[in-house]
């Protein structure tokens, strides 16, 4: 399997970095790489996360990592990380 990021996701990490930044730009850094190396997990284990059935007929799953939910969605060979977000967040 290959992992992948969509635009949107990849448009949270920055998000996240922007919001973290303004406080404290090392350890915005440190989360941000902490998040894009979470979903590396995935290439060996594509199906740890919960199936969130309410996306079917696709495939989507999600995993915690720390205090942010990763959704990620399984077509074919491809893992595609979706969207990020901390948990507190209103979603």
């Amino acid at each position: 399997m290959d992992l992948a990021w969509t635009s949107k996701a990849l448009s949270d990490l920055a998000r996240l970095y922007d919001f973290l930044a303004p406080v404290n730009k090392p350890a915005a850094a440190r989360a941000v790489q902490g998040l894009t190396q979470a979903p590396t997990i995935l290439l060996s284990n594509p199906r740890i996360g919960e199936q969130l059935f309410q996306f079917e007929p696709r495939e989507v799953r999600r995993i915690l990592v720390g205090q942010y939910e990763i959704r990620y969605e399984i077509l074919n060979q491809m893992i595609y990380v979706l969207r990020l977000w901390h948990t507190r967040e209103d979603r």
